[in-house]
This record gives C-alpha cells, structure tokens and sequence, in this order.
C-alpha cells in the first residue's frame, strides 16, 4: 500500500448538495429552503432556543425559588494538602493562594480530612470540628479571621 493508494471506502463520501443551480438540478428556484419565512431569508441564524415562534421551553416553565446573592461561599482545604508544609509554618490564605492550592475569591474554610506530622499556624475564616482538634493535637495555633 502506497499514500496516494489511500481513499476512503467505496460509499463512504457522498458529493454536496450543489443548491440554486437551475431547474434541471432537483435545487434550483428556492434551493430548498422552501417559501418565504424566517429560515428562507438570507442571513438566517437560528438563535439558541428559538423554536419557531413557540412559546419556548425556558419560558414555558414556572420560575421557582430564589439565589441568595449574600450567601457566604467558602473555598475548602484539608488538612491532607495543609501537612505538606514545614512545621511552624504560617498559613494563611494569601499563602495559599500564592501556591496555588486556593483561588482566593472566598472565604477560607479548613477541613478535617487527613493527620499533621508537626505544628502549623493556620488562620482561617471557618475550620470544621475536627479539623480545629487535629492541629490542636498536633500542637499548632488556629486564629479565625472575620
């Protein structure tokens, strides 16, 4: 087998509709979009969700409940990613957002999954029950922020 013996299999393409070539082409006159209306017309984009002047599905629904826009949204952290860290270390969430390992467009709130090998000092804005009892045992500092 050679590269200019490769084609596709016998069937597999088919050649495009060639529209508005005249009358003896099966396309011509209206080039199958029909008669008149939106999709006949030139330029014709069919906007998301459009379903040809029915009432839409997005709108047809009843509208239920609300979004609390001053809900407080906290980013997580366990402490399985906080032990990776020399004992002693500050950790706050400027840190941890200068690592990478937070975002740092909501509060910080620390979990209790995983063990520290030493001390750390960690401040946060929420920490989890077990989590505040793990670096206590473990003989680290927690300060809460506001």
């Amino acid at each position: 087998m050679k590269l200019n013996e490769i084609a596709p299999a016998k069937g597999a393409t088919k050649k495009p509709k060639r529209v508005g070539r005249g009358p003896g082409s099966g396309h011509g006159k209206t080039s199958t979009r029909g008669h008149k209306g939106h999709k006949a017309r030139s330029g014709f984009r069919n906007k998301l969700g459009f379903e040809g002047g029915q009432m839409p599905l997005a709108r047809r629904i009843p509208k239920r409940g609300f979004t609390n826009i001053f809900k407080a949204r906290y980013e997580i952290i366990n402490l399985t990613a906080l032990s990776k860290f020399e004992p002693n270390t500050e950790i706050t969430p400027e840190f941890l957002k200068e690592k990478g390992l937070v975002k740092g467009k909501h509060k910080l709130k620390v979990l209790g999954n995983g063990e520290l090998s030493g001390p750390i000092k960690v401040k946060a804005h929420k920490f989890s029950k077990s989590a505040r009892e793990k670096i206590l045992k473990a003989k680290g500092s927690i300060e809460q922020l506001t």
